[in-house]
């Protein structure tokens, strides 16, 4: 019997690819057997990515999601380096900072929308028409949150945004069944990235949270390795449309 998990062949990109959850993703995937390229809009660190893993053997591309012209010129440009493409990971985001609801700034606002629900717009949109070109299916992946489904006050771009991508994985993933594309969400609940840094070094955070989380840790980029490798796979061809959460247990204690 073959290995469902074997991703030999397939080609891949992963969008927010040159840190934490979206990296190592990536890696996984890579590992797996995919040939792999990493988007961002920081050179500097899909750089620092692909040097650090050579034995991935990254494509790199310098690319802002909320551009939606740039985001069909770097799927072009994907599929002519990668041979195709089998499976997009829409990671790449933002965070709002904390701010009280008369407080918020339309500007700010806005700009954490133009990132993580635009651009994942802009991202499933020209992942499936090259999609649908090549005629072979595919998975799409997108990372969402628990703020998609929980209270995010002081937080509300944020909170918006996730909730917003949910919704938009669940319709796409009716739309694009009919082509063999698969569209499923993962939503990770507190995870050690750059994004919680100041979380991380809180004390009072630390006391208040932590007690929550079943698990007894914080998340790790990591530990969403698995997920991606699976989704991509044959494993999950006939799951679409779903929410998998991964927090280490907080939603349900």
């Amino acid at each position: 019997m073959s290995n469902p998990f074997d991703l030999t062949g397939k080609k891949a990109v992963v969008t927010g690819g040159g840190t934490g959850i979206g990296l190592a993703m990536a890696q996984y995937l890579a590992q797996a057997g995919a040939k792999v390229s990493i988007w961002g809009r920081r050179k500097e660190k899909l750089d620092e990515a692909a040097a650090a893993n050579p034995e991935c053997s990254f494509i790199t591309q310098q690319v802002d999601v909320s551009d939606r012209q740039a985001v069909s010129d770097a799927f072009a440009a994907a599929v002519a380096q990668l041979g195709g493409l089998d499976t997009v990971v829409v990671n790449a985001g933002v965070g709002a900072g904390r701010t009280k609801i008369e407080d918020v700034d339309e500007e700010k606002f806005h700009q954490v929308l133009d990132i993580n629900l635009d651009g994942a717009m802009w991202t499933i949109q020209q992942a499936s028409n090259q999609m649908r070109e090549l005629g072979n299916g595919g998975s799409i992946i997108t990372i969402a949150s628990l703020a998609a489904l929980d209270a995010t006050p002081t937080n509300y771009a944020y909170g918006a945004s996730k909730a917003g991508l949910v919704s938009l994985t669940k319709a796409a993933a009716v739309e694009l069944a009919r082509y063999g594309i698969r569209v499923n969400s993962v939503l990770p609940g507190w995870i050690r990235t750059d994004m919680t840094e100041g979380l991380q070094a809180s004390g009072p955070f630390e006391k208040a949270v932590m007690p929550r989380v079943p698990a007894r840790r914080w998340g790790n980029p990591e530990d969403f390795g698995g997920i991606a490798v699976y989704l991509a796979s044959d494993a999950s061809a006939y799951q679409t449309g779903t929410q998998t959460v991964i927090d280490g247990g907080y939603s349900i204690f």
